[in-house]
């Protein structure tokens, strides 16, 4: 029995709360097949190696980080502005709840160097591992996902290749647990904005061989970070990453101040301030004569990009497994939600586009490099993530609206995801550069022909083709207009054929090609003057096939 009093009314075990368990405290490893099937796929002969170390990570994010998402949110970092003595220390002091989070996924952290080389060793994808880590972990808590990995690889990355040697000494020690471990911190956005660079403010002058930046950031998250890429304007007007840390080379407090720590409506669990820097020392992260620096950090970009698609893959997930599991334990009419028609549409829609999603994210961590692909899989799985824990909600009706039921913050939080590395509208300005200058488009249409089965996809794989051509030859802001429809289609084929692909690997017993089928349908098929109404509901006649396969209880 639950630890609550029983009241004089409570005469059906409808009142037995206990029966209303969600998603935390679950194994979220065993009851995903989705997941698993992906796993020995991408691992191969290392799945079985893997698989221990799989499902206790699962015990770990389904209990004590999910435990700990709920109670940081509750009380949020801090910041200490000011010593005893009335010194600036700027001190963002982070809740003993994100402590024990962030100490258990480092003492299980699949990204970490050590963890990559063992999996190597026993012929398990890294990559792909990686990818698990944070997809488990988006499901408990985006916020702590953004912490942890927020531009870690883009420092080491451009250290390494830029910084002096003292320099990048203390970057390597900085991130000797890899780059998800809650050190890096990208500063771009001011109060002009992040994505207009002709705007920005911020500045930085040679001072030897290091240079002192000046400026004020707006919206700087893992403001407890200790190391920054920071855009400032350089005196020729070129605009260059560079690296701050807290510390001067000679140990010294650097010229870096918080102001205030945002009050935000949701990821609260990470740091997010406003940061001004005073003659801070810093460090170029791009080479003499090599222009700004900017074409390497944007290839970086659509690495974080990725991350933030898995954020919106990991809430659509969460979303989904907290909706069956209320709608199996509510009961209205005489009847649990699971078994109404319009319940068992919802659920069996919302299946599809979650794998669909997840589809997506995991191809961009894990398949080939496609230069278009990360604007294309953000546009569609951070915009999920909205719209899977506004479904969660409504599932749960009223219950859902209440901050001690897990919903509502998963909506707070998801919304980040469509403006954290740009908006909607950002993506589909990099989706028309990259066709323009790259014609990157033509390698992601030959890798849909590739792994499409249906003769539905494949005509709509040569619609596209057509499309782009079309949208090519208008003129330039009417075609800028029209980007977000091309991007959608885009996104759309890509979904379709990734499915059809994974319907191929002979791993769930033709599930996926229910699945496959039925997102073709609904996003690519001409469904008529009656809207589809005159046709049967394959979603409704085999919704078990698609809940089976999507939720292990």
């Amino acid at each position: 029995m639950g630890r609550y009093l029983i009241e004089p009314f409570d005469h059906s075990d409808r009142y037995a709360t206990e029966r209303y368990q969600g998603a935390a405290g679950r194994n979220w490893w065993t009851c995903d097949p989705t997941l698993r099937l992906l796993m020995r796929r991408h691992l191969g002969e290392g799945f079985a190696w893997a698989e221990p170390h799989l499902d206790r990570l699962g015990a770990l994010m389904g209990g004590l980080v999910a435990e700990c998402a709920e109670e940081t949110d509750r009380n949020p970092p801090r910041l200490e502005k000011y010593d005893k003595w009335g010194r600036d220390v700027s001190q963002v002091v982070m809740p003993p709840s994100f402590q024990t989070a962030r100490r258990a996924l480092m003492e299980d952290n699949f990204t970490s160097p050590s963890f990559a080389e063992e999996a190597r060793a026993h012929g398990a994808n890294p990559a792909a591992l990686a990818a698990a880590w944070t997809y488990l972990l988006d499901q408990a808590d985006i916020g702590m996902g953004c912490a942890l990995g927020t531009g870690g690889d883009m420092v080491v990355s451009l250290a390494e290749k830029y910084a002096p040697e003292d320099v990048r000494e203390r970057v390597r020690e900085i991130f000797a647990n890899g780059f998800y471990s809650g050190e890096a911190a990208q500063m771009f956005t001011e109060r002009t904005g992040g994505s207009d660079l002709a705007a920005l403010e911020a500045t930085a002058v040679p001072a030897g061989d290091a240079w002192l930046l000046t400026g004020f950031k707006w919206f700087a998250s893992n403001a407890n970070g200790s190391a920054f890429v920071v855009l400032a304007r350089r005196p020729d007007g070129s605009v260059s990453p560079f690296l701050v840390l807290w510390e001067r080379r000679d140990g010294t407090r650097n010229g870096v101040r918080i102001r205030r720590l945002k009050d935000k409506l949701g990821t609260r669990s990470v740091a997010s301030a406003e940061v001004e820097f005073t003659d801070a020392e810093a460090f170029p992260l791009s080479g003499e004569g090599s222009g700004s620096g900017l074409g390497t950090m944007m290839k970086l970009t659509n690495a974080s990009r990725l991350g933030v698609a898995m954020m919106g893959a990991g809430v659509a997930r969460r979303s989904l497994v907290e909706s069956i599991c209320y709608a199996r334990a509510r009961e209205a009419f005489g009847r649990p939600l699971i078994d109404q028609p319009l319940m068992r549409r919802k659920l069996g829609e919302l299946i599809v586009e979650v794998e669909a999603a997840q589809a997506l994210v995991f191809d961009g961590h894990v398949g080939p490099r496609l230069r278009i692909a990360p604007a294309l899989i953000k546009l569609r799985a951070a915009r999920l993530g909205v719209t899977a824990a506004s479904d969660a909600i409504e599932v749960h009706g009223g219950n859902g609206y209440i901050e001690q039921w897990p919903v509502a913050r998963l909506l707070r939080d998801a919304q980040v995801n469509p403006i954290w590395e740009g908006g909607d509208n950002i993506l589909c300005l990099d989706v028309r550069r990259a066709m323009v200058k790259e014609q990157a488009h033509l390698p992601l249409l030959d890798r849909l022909r590739d792994l499409a089965t249906s003769d539905l996809v494949h005509a709509r794989i040569d619609d596209l083709a057509k499309a782009v051509s079309a949208w090519a030859a208008l003129e330039p802001s009417v075609a800028e207009a029209r980007l977000y429809p091309l991007a959608q289609f885009m996104a759309d084929v890509y979904a379709a054929a990734l499915l059809e692909n994974q319907a191929t690997w002979g791993l769930d017993d033709g599930r996926k090609a229910l699945v496959a089928r039925l997102y073709a349908e609904t996003h690519l098929a001409d469904h008529g003057p009656l809207r589809g109404i005159d046709r049967a509901a394959e979603s409704l006649d085999r919704f078990d096939d698609l809940l089976v396969g999507a939720l292990s209880l």
